[in-house]
């Protein structure tokens, strides 16, 4: 598939049930409405709280979504701390039919710019496809390297970066040392801010609460017809009010959308109990789309 045909990919969350173990019902109707919507999937990321499953439980989530066979792009996240066991994920992810990988800045360590370079070019050297870098310094404690970005921007896998700082001028850097990659927003508000300088599109968290209203967003940002950007930055933010994704599995199940609002430890539900900006902002955007679609 045609990767940069898909200007929205959805962060996909990992629904479970009471008991804490996956809920492969809603996880399909997820991953079906996201077809819908026309939204390219990234499975396994921050979002999907990837670091907290077990291998086993990865491997047979790659399974399953795979084995939907759907018409739609797939990536998967790749992130960790030990090299070793992050290429070993690589090479097994190679025997599926994905679409693409996001490689994240190694965890913890605050690895400096060769660091940083060895760590992706050894891991997309292992890969034959596309691959998005992932800058995130709120959750990985350093920002991915400019200059290893510089040095990676002509490696036959390199594609995409994800930018996920919060700054526009952090974000115009990205481009800059992306060469004739893509940047791509990993922040849902700062789309319009970051749609004047290049954006290619946005790796999204609203998308799961709201796939159709999300993709209608991202599509008329991208073409400069976007009548009310301060409501997507508030209804953005409060997806972001408790450590994502309690918030947007609180609105889901609130929703009926998925069964539970269950996550997986040290993240816990009980860490946001008023939902009532989610609520507000569920209004809001159902009566934006309503108005523009």
């Amino acid at each position: 598939m045609d990767l940069n045909n898909s200007p929205l990919w959805t962060a996909v969350i990992t629904p479970m049930l009471e008991n804490g173990d996956v809920d492969y019902v809603s996880l399909e109707a997820l991953l079906k409405q996201q077809e819908e919507a026309r939204n390219g999937i990234l499975i396994l990321g921050s979002t999907g709280e990837a670091l907290n499953l077990g291998q086993e439980e990865m491997q047979k989530i790659l399974d399953f979504t795979v084995g939907l066979k759907l018409q739609v792009p797939l990536m998967c996240g790749v992130g960790g701390i030990n090299l070793e066991q992050t290429a070993k994920w690589v090479t097994y992810l190679e025997t599926l039919p994905l679409d693409a990988y996001l490689m994240v800045t190694p965890l913890y360590a605050k690895p400096g710019d060769e660091g940083q370079y060895e760590w992706f070019k050894t891991l997309m050297d292992l890969s034959s496809r596309p691959v998005m870098l992932y800058n995130v310094p709120s959750r990985t404690g350093t920002s991915l390297s400019l200059k290893a970005v510089k040095r990676l921007n002509t490696h036959k896998n390199f594609w995409a970066v994800k930018e996920a700082s919060g700054s526009v001028e952090d974000f115009k850097k990205y481009v800059e040392a992306s060469g004739e990659g893509r940047v791509y927003s990993g922040d849902d508000g700062m789309l319009p801010d970051f749609s004047q300088h290049n954006c290619s599109g946005l790796v999204s968290v609203a998308a799961n609460a709201w796939p159709l209203e999300t993709h209608l967003y991202v599509e008329l940002t991208l073409k400069q017809k976007l009548d009310d950007p301060k409501l997507w930055q508030e209804c953005s933010d409060s997806l972001f009010i408790a450590s994502n994704p309690i918030p947007v599995k609180a609105l889901m199940a609130s929703r009926g959308t998925i069964k539970t609002n269950i996550l997986r430890a040290p993240l816990t539900h009980l860490d946001l109990t008023d939902l009532t900006p989610l609520n507000t902002a569920q209004d809001r955007v159902e009566k934006w789309f309503k108005l523009n679609s």
